[in-house]
């Protein structure tokens, strides 16, 4: 765990948990998981939700490795304790709901968290593309029906 000395644009105060989201303007990704955030930060006040954009704090984006865009940096005390990168603890979807966020954060203590722990709140999220990869399939098969027939 890395330390965060006065760049850290929040140093520990009245909360000592801080959820800090780095972004860039142009990735929609990063404005699925604000939207989340800003419903998370309306119930848990016990931490401090900000978001960072990476662009324009290249020297702190850099000197905590952040290479992916959204990551969600979890600190207790200025001390970074956790870290989401992209989706991948997300169900690698962008469908995701605010409980898995809530889960996946709470899992760093730094926001109170009332459901188990050891389970996530969701057993898998659901893709909305399944139905685009079905009909891809069918045109697949129907192609391949129409070169047997030649």
């Amino acid at each position: 765990s890395s330390g965060i000395n006065a760049e850290w644009p929040l140093r520990p105060g009245k909360s000592d948990g801080v959820v800090c989201l780095f972004y860039i303007d142009t990735s929609f990704r990063c404005k699925i998981v604000d939207k989340h955030m800003a419903q998370l930060c309306e119930k848990h006040y016990e931490a401090r939700f900000i978001r960072l954009n990476a662009e324009k704090s290249p020297f702190l984006t850099e000197r905590l490795k952040i290479k992916v865009m959204p990551t969600i940096l979890m600190t207790k005390d200025a001390v970074v304790c956790d870290r989401i990168v992209g989706f991948d603890d997300l169900g690698n979807s962008d469908n995701f709901p605010t409980s898995l966020l809530e889960w996946r954060i709470a899992q760093s203590k730094v926001i109170n968290y009332s459901g188990d722990l050891s389970r996530p709140p969701v057993e898998e999220v659901k893709e909305k593309k399944m139905v685009k990869i079905q009909r891809n399939l069918r045109q697949e098969e129907y192609s391949s029906d129409s070169e047997l027939d030649d």
